[in-house]
């Protein structure tokens, strides 16, 4: 991918150069062409005005001060000279060795426009010199008289070779062009490939068994640091999914160790009553039966949570106030049985985020616990609360932050002996019980703390300043509560 990155960058680079510099090239031999030509033409004039009194007099004397004149400007600007007077005739060269003075230059198509008294200008083919000439041709005029014609031709070589000066130096300046592209290529795509290869091996460090691996969100192109925060998300993800299955299996071996030597000894001791004291092998069978029936409920606790553990269902919108009075209508004729009251206090609706149907296993594990503990003429009370967080309403007078959410409160209240502040803390850890002859497996605050998580909501127990528990489980709100009767 290194060496990819790098060949796009020059290439770009080589294109938009190649774009921009070879019709560069063709206007500047035009320019360069076109600014030699008007230096000719300014020359030609000068030297036409100042060889206008030596034509117009026809002194043949001043010839000498025109060929030293004509010498002095090649020297200066590197152009040939030639004077004509009317005839055609030369009469001053820049030459040297002025042999030709006196030649016939009437043939030359652009000394013949210039004695008819037009500016000529243009490049030909020289028989004479074997070159291609860059010229340009001035009449000298007095008044409305010609009295000969300035010829000045160049080279038109120096045209190329000036060009080609300019030439060369973009091509330098493109290729340095195309080495900076490089340069900086190289240098963005090594901050690329090095990122990803960082997040490689963090990838194999974790299919290698690493669930300590985590790939570097501080540094790199937005999108890398989106891609390696995924990963450190799955990553944690996967790290928590085994942890608890690694204290899952660990429990599981753990608490179904005891009932099955139970359920082994019972079944032992009653096969050698079985002979010898009927009475008491029946005895042992129906305490190996209830210790049996206590596995299965352990081993049915452990798979729901196991279930609720790698629970990753969607959240969806319920009506928390709804849930409870359905839930308390159900629990009424068991409530009957106890002696014991059970009512709703709150609103008429109270819409929450929750994943499905765990409201309804969080109420009934919390109204199970609260009846098995509640004494005959007591009170249980179901209650759903809404609150608005303060800083909620410091945000509306200082605009800082976003508001937090509001949040609606489900309380399974009793008047049952309650739990100190230490045991209400445990009391959600796995096969905790108050009791070591409590009933039940311990699995059913541990499955309400799963089931909240999944739902991102809170549970809590508290001890009530009039005796009793209060258990509760905070949603978020998804929607505002309606008060009822």
């Amino acid at each position: 991918m290194k060496w990819r990155l790098m060949a796009a960058f020059i290439a770009v680079t080589l294109l938009m150069l190649l774009v921009q510099d070879v019709p560069l090239s063709t206007y500047l031999r035009t320019v360069e062409r076109d600014r030699i030509i008007t230096s000719l033409e300014r020359d030609a004039f000068v030297l036409a005005g100042r060889s206008e009194e030596a034509l117009e007099s026809a002194i043949t004397d001043d010839d000498a001060g025109l060929a030293a004149l004509a010498r002095t400007y090649r020297d200066a600007g590197g152009a040939r000279v030639v004077i004509v007077n009317t005839a055609g005739t030369a009469i001053a060269t820049s030459d040297d060795d002025q042999s030709s003075i006196g030649s016939d230059y009437a043939s030359r198509p652009e000394i013949t426009g210039a004695l008819g008294g037009q500016i000529m200008s243009g490049s030909r083919y020289s028989d004479t010199l074997q070159v291609e000439l860059l010229y340009v041709t001035v009449p000298v005029f007095s008044g409305d008289e010609v009295y000969g014609a300035v010829r000045l031709t160049y080279p038109e070589q120096v045209v190329d070779d000036a060009v080609n000066d300019q030439i060369r130096m973009l091509g330098i300046v493109a290729l340095t062009t195309v080495l900076l592209a490089g340069i900086v290529g190289y240098i963005f795509s090594t901050s690329v490939t090095r990122r990803l290869k960082l997040l490689k091996d963090a990838t194999e460090r974790l299919s290698n068994g690493d669930l300590s691996a985590r790939a570097d969100e501080s540094g790199g192109a937005p999108e890398l640091r989106s891609l390696s925060r995924s990963f450190n998300i799955m990553a944690e993800r996967l790290d928590t999914l085994l942890q608890e299955q690694r204290r899952f299996a660990a429990d599981a071996s753990h608490q179904l160790r005891t009932p099955l030597t139970a359920l082994r000894l019972k079944l032992e001791r009653a096969g050698s009553l079985v002979s010898t004291d009927p009475a008491g092998a029946a005895v042992r069978l129906a305490a190996a039966e209830a210790e049996a029936d206590r596995l299965g409920t352990i081993v049915e606790g452990l798979l729901l949570l196991s279930r609720t553990e790698g629970r990753s269902a969607p959240l969806m919108t319920v009506d928390l106030a709804e849930i409870a009075r359905e839930r308390v209508e159900q629990w009424q004729a068991l409530a009957q049985e106890s002696a014991v009251t059970i009512r709703y206090d709150g609103p008429l609706t109270a819409s929450v985020s929750a994943v499905s149907t765990a409201v309804e296993q969080i109420l009934d594990n919390y109204v199970d616990n609260a009846l098995s503990v509640s004494p005959g003429t007591s009170t249980i009370i179901v209650r759903v609360t809404s609150a608005v967080p303060v800083a909620r309403v410091d945000r509306a007078v200082r605009q800082l932050g976003p508001a937090p959410l509001e949040t609606v409160q489900l309380e399974v209240l009793d008047e049952g002996p309650g739990l100190s502040v230490e045991d209400c803390s445990r009391a959600f850890d796995r096969f905790w019980r108050a009791r070591s002859d409590s009933a039940g497996s311990g699995l059913g605050l541990a499955i309400v703390a799963q089931l909240a998580k999944a739902s991102r909501a809170t549970v809590a127990l508290a001890p009530r300043g009039t005796g009793g528990l209060a258990a509760s489980a905070t949603f978020t709100a998804a929607g505002p509560a309606r008060e009822g009767a």
